[in-house]
């Protein structure tokens, strides 16, 4: 008898489902067949069934915070039965105590994670049966039986094993000790809160609050552009004045003289210059890829593309999820005549068939062996489903990664871009820049999104005459950084904070140690979102004045250095290549840890916070015993108190006064200095860097109180 264990239920069932089979409380029995010809029992686990112990198990006095406790570091960790998972843990380790058992397949996800859930509760089961290891890419039928015919032996993922535990128990020593920490640190300066930090979560954090500080520091500047419209051979276009490439004038003054200059002006085409540019079509998708692309397009979060994906995976349609590779085998290349055979009889996707190039097999941008580390890209599969019952969600993401497969099959797609330089009066240059599609290739399949299309520029040549019909003067403000999307943070995460041009992306990614891993980093945006840390407003990411309060404290530290981090995570991805020793990483975490507590205790003294983030900051778990009357409410004779994300009426108890302001008004913090001036006195200072929704630009505002429509509205300035 062999007992087969997978990752969750779900799995379990599909990999008993291509075997006749009896449903039992907790498992499946395999009834007799060529490949069990003793049958077999399918168990799961149900994710992490065991968990590190807490620090009070190794030692009582643990428990309290305290300072003087830090560094807490067990000699030997320890692992314990989540306890509201016991139930199914005692039906595994029944089963795997069954005298008659030979051997027992681990079949969790075949990667970090999958090895460590299946691994430790074996541990804690005692169990000494052998082990052997299904080591599969996707859950179709086809996949799982010859997964069941070449199982790998224990040892050749033992070294994964050693990297997954030896991950966690680094994060447990960084968390733990971290945590503590700062907290402590932070609540003798006032803030009482729990200040989560972590390996991987900190340094991402410290990212996003540069860019946050980036946009608070910047200060916007007028300039004027000055903008031409000719008519030359008959044919009318525009253009931009240009000098030594820069085309923003600094004052009003000198770019309304160049406009009056060059209005009803001789103007020749001096040059006029075509490039064309080659665009291949782009890879197949790894997780943070297809993360990136599916928020870009349709605002998914990355959280919610990977439960997407994981289902669609269960379902046997697309392969593993968690995969960072971009490259398949020949072996999965072969599947694909197959799988696009099938594609071109459905209705989406009739219009691209036949293809341009039937096979990819000799192409190394997708078909590579030796690109290919524990999984290949995520493709669709061979099993080909009624596209009409899969969920809307399910079905994007599912034609994203048709259509990348499809596009595989197409040519390069090549843009013209045409530069015009038209002089006016032999003084004046302008600037006309435009683009043509000469060849739509791969774009036919995935069409590109564009914000602005450049204009179609008119057939001219060098020293063409026209006059100018019109000149015209503009005026903008510099504009500050854009705050990060959430798929940005996904890319810049796998980057480890470098900013990377799009077209140099591809070969940097294949050599970058990021922060985290790909099945970790949509975890992480979740937990700063859950310990309040980042606000995401219509895919946006904010940091808070909780935010920016701990990596304030931190600094320069270490845990804040994405560089660093993303060393830590090369140093780990070594053990799992058999090439570093988990016994030396954990030894420099614990004296990385040691060094933090006692550079962080000492340097304390001279932390200093900005007024707009202490009056910013809402107090968690630690909470104060009283509100802070903060003003008179504006609707009846109640107190106005701070209520977390939110200041309210404290008399909403009594009378559910409805009276409520929210903390962060479009990208500006309402902070307790700001309301108590608009409670006193109807309205505020002049406050300036709000954000217009949708346009990402900045504007000053007064915010007054609207007593008819009893709400916040703008007061701007008088133009003078």
């Amino acid at each position: 008898m062999k007992l087969i264990i997978a990752e969750k239920p779900d799995q379990g069932l599909t990999l008993a489902s291509i075997f006749k089979m009896k449903k039992h409380q907790g498992y499946i029995e395999i009834l007799p067949n060529d490949i069990f010809p003793q049958g077999a029992h399918v168990t799961w686990a149900i994710g992490h069934l065991c968990q590190l112990s807490a620090p009070e198990k190794y030692n009582r006095d643990w428990k309290k915070w305290s300072l003087d406790s830090l560094p807490i570091i067990p000699e030997q960790f320890q692992y314990e039965v989540t306890k509201d998972k016991a139930k199914q843990f005692n039906i595994i380790k029944q089963l795997a105590s069954d005298p008659n058992l030979t051997e027992i397949i681990h079949a969790g996800d075949a990667g970090r994670e999958g090895e460590l859930i299946i691994r430790n509760i074996l541990r804690l089961t005692g169990s000494r049966v052998p082990m052997k290891r299904l080591w599969i890419s996707s859950l179709t039928p086809k996949a799982i039986k010859e997964g069941f015919l070449a199982l790998l032996n224990e040892s050749d993922t033992r070294n994964l094993y050693y990297e997954a535990y030896t991950r966690a128990c680094a994060d447990w020593i960084v968390g733990m000790n971290a945590s503590r920490l700062y907290s402590l640190l932070l609540q003798q300066k006032g803030f009482s809160d729990v200040f989560s930090v972590g390996r991987v979560q900190t340094p991402t954090l410290a990212l996003i609050v540069k860019r946050e500080q980036e946009i608070q520091n910047f200060v916007s500047e007028p300039f004027w552009e000055v903008t031409a419209q000719f008519k030359v051979d008959g044919k009318k276009y525009t253009g931009k004045w240009e000098k030594d490439g820069e085309t923003r004038i600094k004052t009003k003054e000198l770019a309304e003289k160049i406009a009056a200059f060059c209005r009803d002006k001789d103007a020749q085409v001096e040059d006029v210059q075509a490039e064309k540019k080659e665009f291949l079509p782009p890879m197949l998708y790894n997780l943070s890829a297809l993360q990136a692309e599916a928020n870009r397009r349709f605002k998914f979060p990355p959280k919610k593309t990977l439960d997407v994906l994981q289902k669609l995976y269960q379902k046997g349609i697309v392969s593993y999820p968690r995969s960072d590779s971009r490259h398949v085998t020949e072996g999965e290349a072969e599947m694909f005549p197959e799988i696009l055979r099938k594609m071109e009889a459905k209705d989406e996707y009739k219009e691209f068939f036949p293809l341009p190039f039937s096979s990819i097999m000799q192409n190394k941008r997708y078909v590579n062996d030796k690109k290919v580390t524990d999984h290949y890209a995520i493709i669709p599969t061979e099993q080909v489903p009624d596209l009409e019952r899969l969920s809307s969600d399910e079905k994007i993401l599912y034609d994203l990664i048709v259509r990348s497969l499809i596009a595989a099959h197409y040519g390069k797609a090549v843009t013209e871009y045409t530069t015009i330089k038209t002089l006016v009066d032999g003084r004046a240059l302008f600037l006309s820049k435009g683009k043509v599609q000469l060849e739509e290739g791969w774009r036919k399949v995935i069409p590109q999104q564009e914000k602005e299309k450049e204009p179609i520029l008119p057939l001219l040549q060098a020293g063409d005459q026209g006059t100018v019909l019109k000149a015209d003067v503009k005026e903008s403000k510099t504009q500050p950084p854009k705050r990060y999307t959430e798929g940005q943070l996904i890319t810049l995460m796998k980057t480890a904070g470098k900013q990377i041009e799009d077209k140099e992306l591809e070969k940097v990614l294949m050599k970058t140690e990021g922060l985290g891993t790909e099945a970790t980093r949509a975890g992480i945006i979740t937990m700063l979102k859950e310990r309040k840390y980042i606000d995401i407003k219509k895919n946006l990411v904010y940091a808070n004045s909780k935010a920016k309060i701990l990596i304030e404290a931190i600094g320069t530290e270490i845990l804040a250095s994405p560089e660093m981090t993303a060393k830590w995570e090369q140093r780990l991805k070594d053990i799992s290549d058999g090439q570093a020793s988990p016994k030396q990483f954990m030894e420099q975490t614990n004296k990385m840890v040691g060094h933090l507590i006692s550079a962080s205790i000492e340097h304390a003294g001279k932390w200093t916070f900005s007024e707009e983030d202490k009056e910013g900051f809402t107090p968690g778990k630690f909470k104060q015993k009283r509100a802070a009357n903060l003003g008179r409410c504006m609707l009846c004779d109640g107190k106005v108190v701070d209520k977390g994300s939110f200041y309210g009426c404290s008399h909403y108890n009594k009378t559910k006064c409805t009276f409520t302001i929210s903390k962060s008004i479009m990208g500006k913090t309402m902070t307790q200095k700001l309301l108590k001036q608009l409670l006193k006195d109807g309205e505020t200072e002049l406050v300036e860097g709000f954000t217009s929704r949708g346009k990402d630009k900045t504007f000053s505002a007064k915010l007054t109180w609207d007593r008819q429509e009893n709400r916040v509205k703008f007061l701007f300035p008088q133009k003078t």
